[in-house]
């Protein structure tokens, strides 16, 4: 479990960084870092944190395309957590 939490905030930690980065590129006008990158970190567990910074920094919450993508790899992280720590089989 220990080792889970470590891995998720590193994850969160990167993930972080390559949103903020990206919207100070996109302020900028330099090149961007690919949304599917963005998707990847979500996906490994930085999903948490970007949609917090979707919020907080106003970058790409107004994007559709992006925005369903993050919320829908929210929903498996959910349901990921829900077996992980929940679920019971036995009961």
């Amino acid at each position: 479990m220990k080792y889970f939490a470590i891995y998720l905030g590193l994850v969160s930690l990167v993930s972080g960084i390559l949103f903020a980065v990206d919207k100070r590129k996109a302020r900028l006008e330099k090149r961007r870092i690919p949304e599917m990158t963005l998707h990847l970190f979500e996906l490994l567990g930085g999903v948490f944190i970007n949609l917090i910074l979707m919020y907080t920094i106003r970058h790409k919450n107004r994007k559709f395309s992006y925005y369903w993508i993050t919320y829908l790899i929210l929903l498996v992280w959910g349901f990921a957590l829900y077996m992980l720590f929940f679920y019971n089989p036995t009961h």
